[in-house]
């Protein structure tokens, strides 16, 4: 029988997990922020970062970023961000527009009932895949605050029909190789109707818009008890799964670090994953989540810890006994299949492998004697902090 390491090292040789900019930043939360003197005030110390993990982990290759904080001039920096990119050995990821934080954006973005709004957020969608054409970034992550807090007070079907129309325009300017990834989310900011509210609404929206546009899961984005496994096991099924926003939560979208809350829901969405290969196999992995009170660095070689050491036990999972279980209703024995899996000790293995690959056995501790974090407050410490706020 082959050993745990032989059994996980080539599901964990294709593993990979992209960092996003943001999370290294001082970000906030709706009553102030508490900043950090190690966190990353440039886009430079951002690359930095986003390297150091993964120099300690060797899982995170690619840095999401967000395009008014990151790329405040648009196209006109993207020649640094691709200076930065062969500096640190750190490709740019997926590029996030921001359709939530000016004034104009106020009443809607794409669904907006001013024309003149609707094409301002389209204008910025398009500059944005420009950039990531011009970055070679495959994936445009579109998340929108869109939605009202009173009933009666928009036309929600008017709303729909502005959304088609804008998706269908954004469409049309894909690159080659490029997916438009529509994210959803039930609430917050709006609290009456959000315009893409599930992922039943986004699926739509992609199939209406074509087949590079795929649904983006975010697992905070979900009401409590909600079977996100299920849902993707649905869109695997439509085959519109295009990525997820991995974090964790309590009570809603509370952007905790990942597994933190509850590591088995995120165990059985990879199992979901592992079961057919095939269809997850242009799945995007990506972190987003706002660490206020975990020092960031920490917080972010943390998650990717986590997502390994999951992503691992899902490797574990007999496919053939659980099969064969569900096909005669064994209820218990099926179940047990997952629940073995779940409860093997993997971090053994992962540091075996990780050290096979010249990588440390524990990322944390070595990231924690290796002083980074310390000289990052020396030199960081005391200046103000660079765009944050919440990516969606």
């Amino acid at each position: 029988m082959p050993s745990l390491l032989e059994q996980i090292r080539p599901g964990l040789d294709a593993f990979s997990i992209e960092l996003p900019s943001w999370g290294f930043a001082n970000t906030g939360t709706r009553f102030g922020k508490y900043p950090q003197p190690a966190a990353a005030v440039t886009i430079e110390e951002k690359f930095a970062d986003a390297a150091q993990v993964h120099a300690l982990t060797g899982a995170t290759p690619t840095l999401a970023l967000h395009a008014q904080w990151d790329l405040p001039g648009g196209m006109e920096d993207c020649a640094a961000i691709q200076d930065l990119a062969r500096r640190f050995g750190i490709r740019p990821g997926s590029i996030n527009p921001n359709l939530f934080q000016d004034a104009e954006y106020k009443f809607g973005s794409l669904c907006h009932p001013d024309p003149a709004v609707r094409e301002r957020a389209r204008g910025h969608i398009e500059g944005c895949i420009a950039i990531a054409e011009r970055l070679g970034s495959r994936d445009i992550s579109l998340w929108l605050a869109d939605g009202s807090n009173y009933p009666g007070s928009q036309n929600i079907r008017q709303r729909l029909r502005w959304l088609e129309e804008g998706l269908d325009q954004l469409y049309r300017r894909l690159r080659p190789g490029q997916r438009l990834l529509i994210e959803y989310k039930p609430f917050e900011p709006a609290f009456y109707h959000t315009d893409i509210a599930d992922w039943g609404m986004a699926a739509y929206l992609a199939r209406h818009t074509g087949p590079k546009a795929q649904v983006l899961v975010d697992t905070g984005h979900h009401y409590q008890g909600q079977n996100i496994e299920q849902i993707v096991a649905w869109l695997l099924h439509l085959g519109r799964l295009g990525g997820f926003h991995f974090n964790d939560r309590r009570y809603a979208d509370d952007d905790l670090t990942m597994g933190s809350i509850d590591p088995y829901q995120v165990f059985r969405i990879f199992c979901e994953l592992v079961l057919d290969p095939a269809a997850a196999a242009d799945v995007a992995f990506m972190v987003d989540q706002s660490h206020n009170l975990k020092g960031k660095m920490e917080a972010m070689v943390q998650t990717v810890m986590t997502a390994q050491e999951l992503y691992a036990k899902a490797l574990l999972l007999d496919r053939e006994a659980l099969a064969e279980f569900q096909a005669a209703a064994r209820i218990v024995e099926a179940e047990e299949c997952l629940r073995a899996a779940f409860w093997t000790d993997v971090r053994p293995a992962l540091a075996e492998w990780r050290q096979a690959r010249g990588l440390p056995g524990d990322p944390l501790q070595a990231l924690r004697a290796g002083g980074y974090v310390e000289r990052c407050a020396r030199e960081r410490g005391g200046r103000g902090a660079a765009g944050g706020g919440y990516a969606g």
